[in-house]
């Protein structure tokens, strides 16, 4: 359950981001902005969920899926492919987030 409130809220973060990019930069109607931010409400109630205590450890592990997550967007909706450094960076932040989140403590 874990992994899937991730990815639903990191799709709903980037997702709804993304729609409001293409209202306001790239000209599209207004409707994309507002669905996007219809989804970026989505991206904030969908963390709520997860079974972590602290809303901090929670939003910095999202940190991170979040950016491997972007990549991943930018690869296949924005057709720029990732380079080495790309992945080598989205390794580390997964290292990190696995860490931060199951890491032995006290």
């Amino acid at each position: 359950m874990t992994f899937t409130l991730f990815i639903l809220a990191g799709l709903a973060e980037i997702g709804g981001g993304y729609m409001v990019w293409l209202w306001l930069r790239e000209g599209h109607p207004i409707w994309y902005g507002i669905i996007g931010s219809l989804i970026l409400v989505l991206y904030g109630i969908i963390p709520t969920f997860q079974s972590f205590p602290t809303f901090g450890r929670v939003y910095a592990a999202y940190g991170g899926v979040f950016i491997i997550l972007s990549v991943l967007w930018g690869w296949g909706i924005d057709k720029k492919t990732p380079d080495l450094y790309d992945w080598l960076g989205a390794l580390i932040c997964l290292a990190g987030v696995s860490v931060m989140l199951w890491g032995p403590r006290g």
